[in-house]
């Protein structure tokens, strides 16, 4: 696929935000940018934020248990209480 090159103005911890999550996942900043948009564009991301809201409120009493959980207990105790 042809390439175009485009600009955009960030605040400056934006650009070095999105620069370090490009190098973390091996991808140059042009690359990271076109996986966000597509993500954006076909719902991917839409759908990943609806399923991780659901999963934190199927399961939230889990969470606040361990949270809540003495630090001597471990989650495996917590959960035969």
């Amino acid at each position: 696929m042809a390439k175009t090159q485009i600009g955009a103005r960030v605040d400056t911890d934006v650009a070095e935000l999105a620069r370090r999550r490009a190098a973390d996942l091996g991808l140059s900043l042009g690359d990271y940018l076109a996986r966000l948009v597509e993500d954006d564009a076909s719902g991917l991301r839409a759908r990943a934020v609806d399923a991780a809201a659901r999963f934190l409120a199927e399961h939230q009493d889990v969470f606040d248990e361990a949270e809540n959980a003495p630090r001597s207990q471990s989650v495996k105790e917590v959960r035969a209480a």
